[in-house]
């Protein structure tokens, strides 16, 4: 189907939706909530499109003035089609890139876990600053944060940190920042001087709802225990802190963050809805390979994806190589933004050539 056509079919459908809506029988019905609810998704891209037909109706007219006899109208008419014309490819791709299928997590709050990988407690370090770097970038972004689980190790690691992230549109932001993140450093415990190599895992998932997942007190294991931390942080008398277990996928949350035993399992659960949730998401993903293969990176987090160079003062991101030599600005969140916005224009363009050829 071409372009054309694909535009006339969605402004078709915007219309008889309209139509259908006016003389609905039955409404606050569901079939009526779902009505509206498409009507209300395709209107922007409908506007859109008539502003984009509105502007190659404008083009054709201006190119008849530009070639008629009147050399005063013509030049006036001259410059106004060049830059029209200039500006129709862009419009063009916004109609485009609207077209294109919507993931609806996108909008939602992220839920971002780090754990360390190969290298030991430099991997752990690693990892703590890693978790900085999202908080402050989502500091500087505007977004409000909250730490789920954050595991601290002897020398100020982290074992495993949890971060909730609320925002719009956060995790279409974040969604890409999945893999493993590889570290090249002389480690702070390394008496050598030598350079190692060491690794993090990052996992962004979009938060759920309880209406999203549903969870049978059936199906959860509840241990309590004593909350433990480094240095004797984290330490209380009570057992506050909690594991819980889904016994159908053997997924395990804990938190000890809090004192409150109630705290702790509220926000275990959340992040048990949201593995759930992106459990299902990853399985109805795995039958759209062709949607998978135009996007950046497969979303698979044993995906080595970006390399943080100390020596050389170097970040690389290995899916769309990009090398950006502000590695102290890329940790501080200052100029993560940079990475992320260049991912995300990847995979629109990705997304927009398989598009093309659909």
């Amino acid at each position: 189907m071409s372009l054309d056509q694909k535009l006339a079919t969605v402004t078709a459908r915007h219309a008889e939706l309209s139509q259908l809506l006016a003389h609905h029988r039955e409404p606050g019905s569901e079939d009526y909530r779902r009505k509206i609810k498409e009507y209300a998704e395709l209107t922007p891209l409908v506007e859109a499109i008539a502003e984009l037909r509105r502007r190659e109706q404008e083009l054709a007219g201006l190119a008849e003035l530009k070639d008629s006899g009147d050399p005063e109208m013509r030049d006036l008419a001259e410059a106004e089609y060049y830059e029209l014309r200039d500006r129709l490819p862009a419009l063009e791709r916004q109609v485009r890139l609207m077209l294109l299928p919507r993931d609806e997590a996108d909008e939602r709050n992220a839920v971002l876990e780090v754990r360390p990988g190969t290298g030991g407690e430099e991997a752990s370090l690693f990892a703590a600053e890693l978790f900085r770097m999202y908080q402050r970038h989502a500091d500087l972004q505007g977004w409000k944060t909250e730490v789920l689980e954050y595991d601290e190790t002897d020398l100020r690691g982290i074992s495993h940190g949890v971060l909730l992230i609320a925002g719009k549109g956060v995790f279409a932001a974040l969604k890409h920042e999945s893999g493993v993140h590889r570290v090249q450093r002389v480690p702070v415990t390394e008496a050598g001087g030598r350079i190692h190599t060491s690794a993090a895992t990052v996992a962004v998932l979009p938060e759920a709802e309880e209406v999203d997942v549903v969870v049978a007190d059936k199906d959860l294991r509840i241990d309590t225990f004593r909350a433990s931390g480094a240095g004797g942080q984290h330490v209380n008398k009570t057992d506050s802190a909690i594991r819980i277990t889904h016994l159908p996928t053997g997924i395990v949350v804990q938190c000890q963050d809090e004192k409150s035993q109630h705290k702790n399992k509220a926000k275990a659960m959340k992040v048990l809805r949201a593995r759930l949730f992106d459990r299902e998401r990853q399985q109805q993903m795995a039958t759209e390979a062709a949607s998978r293969k135009s996007q950046v990176g497969s979303g698979d987090r044993s995906e080595r994806i970006r390399t943080y160079n100390y020596p050389q003062n170097r970040v690389t991101d290995h899916r769309i190589n990009l090398t950006l030599y502000k590695l102290e600005q890329v940790l501080s969140g200052q100029a993560l933004g940079e990475i992320i916005e260049a991912l995300r224009t990847e995979d629109e363009a990705a997304r927009l050539a398989a598009f093309a050829v659909a």
